[in-house]
């Protein structure tokens, strides 16, 4: 049986938003879709025994769960989805979901903004302890933000996809995360943008252009030699290569822009305390405004 797409939701607009684009997901792919609500309050034995104001909570609780099942299948006619309230803290709750989950899906609040549990340092951890791709949506995401706009600047629900970008670090090449990115854009029937940033490294003073061109030209071969397979493995698939020079958290934000969503890796490491993702991750985390999968590698 194919593993699910799974989503955690918490009332807030952002998990609602990533219920929606993940049922999306789940179409395109042909999957099911598991709907999680994390709520720690009282067992349903003891619910009925409890005084009305220790009810309420339990009630608003399932009221979440309810109404975003409804408005999931209303709008995604032939989705084949299930929800379920797990009484556990969030964080608990999905890592345990990590291991049927062929991706999780996490509401995403801007650095400014105030969201719900899952939108804030529940998906910072989840995302820094994650071994399954993670995918982070921001409130207010729609089907034609995904998508082109037409000539009067609007997009419709039927028009091409966006590219898909993918941010790829040739010191730890990554199976996972490039598998997982050009699937992304074949489901889409989208073209791939390659992002690959670089600098030189600086040494005895600053390296002339002769230097930096011969530096760029190995990059260059070395990001081709890369792709290369992938594009055997997935030759529907459009494939721009893009180098630009800087540090990767600071450019591959930037490169990413107009992307209708971008994939980036995310190296697992010995379990920790804390939520550290990575200057990369936790820089498109920050400022990029589409949806970002995070995909967790070697």
């Amino acid at each position: 049986m194919p593993k699910p797409i799974v989503v955690g939701v918490d009332g807030s607009r952002e998990s609602a938003a990533a219920a929606h684009w993940a049922a999306r997901e789940a179409l395109r792919r042909g999957l099911p879709l598991r709907v999680v609500h994390a709520w720690e309050g009282l067992p349903e034995t003891a619910e009925s025994e409890s005084p009305s104001e220790l009810r309420a909570p339990h009630y608003w609780a399932r009221r979440v769960l309810r109404t975003v099942l409804d408005r999931l299948t209303s709008h995604h006619p032939g989705l084949y989805v299930s929800a379920e309230q797990i009484g556990k803290p969030p964080e608990s709750a999905l890592r345990a979901e990590m291991d049927n989950a062929e991706l999780l899906v996490l509401g995403s609040r801007s650095h400014s903004g105030v969201g719900g549990l899952f939108t804030g340092s529940v998906a910072l951890a989840t995302v820094a302890h994650s071994f399954c791709p993670v995918a982070l949506v921001r409130a207010g995401c729609s089907e034609t933000d995904g998508r082109l706009p037409d000539g009067t600047g609007s997009a419709f629900p039927r028009a091409p996809y966006r590219d898909v970008a993918l941010a790829v670090d040739l010191l730890r090449p990554s199976d996972e995360l490039l598998e997982f990115a050009f699937r992304a854009a074949e489901y889409r029937r989208a073209p791939l943008r390659v992002i690959h940033a670089w600098h030189h490294p600086h040494g005895l003073g600053l390296p002339d252009a002769d230097e930096r061109a011969r530096v760029r030209a190995a990059v260059e071969h070395a990001l081709a030699e890369a792709v290369a397979p992938w594009r055997e493995k997935f030759p529907a698939v459009y494939v721009r290569e893009t180098l630009t020079e800087g540090r990767p958290a600071h450019e591959v934000p930037k490169e990413a822009g107009g992307a209708g969503l971008l994939v980036v890796g995310h190296r697992q490491r010995r379990p920790r305390i804390g939520t550290r993702t990575g200057p990369v991750t936790h820089a498109v985390m920050r400022h990029v405004t589409c949806p970002v999968v995070v995909v967790p590698h070697a």
